[in-house]
């Protein structure tokens, strides 16, 4: 790379640093300040010495001019600036609507849970129907062959049944 082409490449990096500053002002030190935002207000009208046209310094800074020169149309002028508030109801209503979504997802998979854990307690309680009536359990092993529990196993079982149905059954009781 050439000098030239090198020193077109910072200038263009630096571009959107100097088009990001809006204001531009004499500080209490007098050291020049850029920045996008407008100036303290013990900055005074004098010493501000670029800001955007219809920003909310530009609106200050004939009232005080005003007040500095001692007229008396500075409270009017004071006065009919506009006045910027606080909130953006466009804003706060964006975000009431994105927490009330939030609360509805949270509320649905509340509802889902609850809805699972009720049909995890029926099965429980049916299969612990079937334990006590003393028939005779068969289950499958991994190779697909049917198998008969035998004492020990079906105690087995029948201890998890009561551990799912404590578990999942406790809105029952209440």
């Amino acid at each position: 790379m050439n000098a030239r082409s090198t020193l077109a490449l910072v200038a263009a990096c630096l571009l959107p640093l100097v088009a990001a500053a809006q204001y531009q002002w004499i500080d209490k030190d007098g050291r020049k300040v850029f920045s996008d935002r407008p100036p303290p207000s013990d900055v005074p009208a004098n010493k501000i010495l670029k800001q955007p046209k219809g920003g909310p310094v530009a609106a200050e800074a004939p009232a005080a001019a005003a007040a500095a020169a001692g007229g008396a149309s500075a409270p009017a002028a004071a006065g009919s600036a506009p006045k910027l508030a606080g909130k953006d109801k466009a804003l706060e209503d964006k975000k009431k609507q994105q927490e009330s979504a939030e609360a509805a997802k949270k509320k649905a998979e509340e509802e889902k849970l609850a809805q699972m854990k009720a049909e995890n307690c029926t099965r429980a309680k049916e299969s612990k129907a079937a334990f006590d009536s003393g028939t005779r359990i068969t289950k499958f092993n991994e190779k697909g062959e049917r198998y008969t529990l035998d004492d020990q196993q079906r105690a087995a079982e029948a201890e998890r049944i009561n551990k799912l149905i404590a578990s999942d059954c406790k809105q029952d009781r209440q």
